[in-house]
């Protein structure tokens, strides 16, 4: 029962804040490019839910990373307000919100991995569990870079705002070792603590 109102709190969060964010965003295809994985994954979560719940754990952060996408889109990343307050508060150079979005797209697919790997039993022994998860965020950041590649490609300036390089040479570099930085931060500071979870998933199903 607590588990279906936490379920349900995240659900109604993330439909509310996806409407919100796409009432008024700066650039409407930007906003539909960086919430497609939102509008994908919503319906995955929700036919699984009963069939295959993942721990709460895994849920918080995808209800997170759902957050960061989203406000992604409604300003464009170059244009998020956090990132310009922290802009001035370290005097960086330009606007760092999308490299807390890269950070994320390393960070919750490493535990999304651990999980389904964990569960399935797909793997044995817990380093080559490290290994396996840190390749598939490196993997999916790859791709993800080969998506903006694309969208350059078909769009031409139009894809500014959802590429937002800012002018960094060294953008894609940046995006995957951050990308690469939030999945090993997962993997050490959450690990033992997402084992318990997967322990009282266990027990609960």
């Amino acid at each position: 029962m607590i588990k279906d109102v936490y379920g349900a709190m995240l659900l109604i969060l993330v439909t509310a804040c996806l409407f919100y964010t796409g009432f008024s965003p700066y650039d409407r295809l930007t906003w539909l490019m960086e919430v497609l994985p939102v509008i994908l994954a919503l319906p995955v979560l929700i036919l699984t839910y009963r069939k295959y719940p993942l721990t709460n754990l895994l849920y918080f952060l995808i209800f997170i990373h759902c957050l960061i996408l989203m406000t992604g889109g409604k300003y464009t990343y170059a244009k998020v307000p956090l990132g310009f307050w922290l802009q001035d508060l370290f005097h960086f150079t330009r606007n760092h919100y999308d490299r807390i979005g890269h950070f994320a797209q390393g960070f919750v697919p490493a535990i999304i991995a651990r999980e389904i790997l964990l569960r399935g039993k797909f793997i044995n022994g817990r380093k080559m569990l490290a290994f396996i998860v840190v390749c598939i965020c490196l993997s999916i950041s790859a791709f993800y870079e080969l998506i903006e590649w694309w969208a350059a490609v078909i769009l031409g300036q139009a894809s500014d705002a959802f590429l937002g390089t800012q002018g960094d040479d060294w953008d894609t570099q940046w995006d995957m070792f951050i990308a690469l930085s939030g999945a090993t931060l997962a993997l050490l500071t959450l690990s033992r603590f997402h084992d318990r979870q997967i322990e009282k998933l266990k027990d609960r199903f």
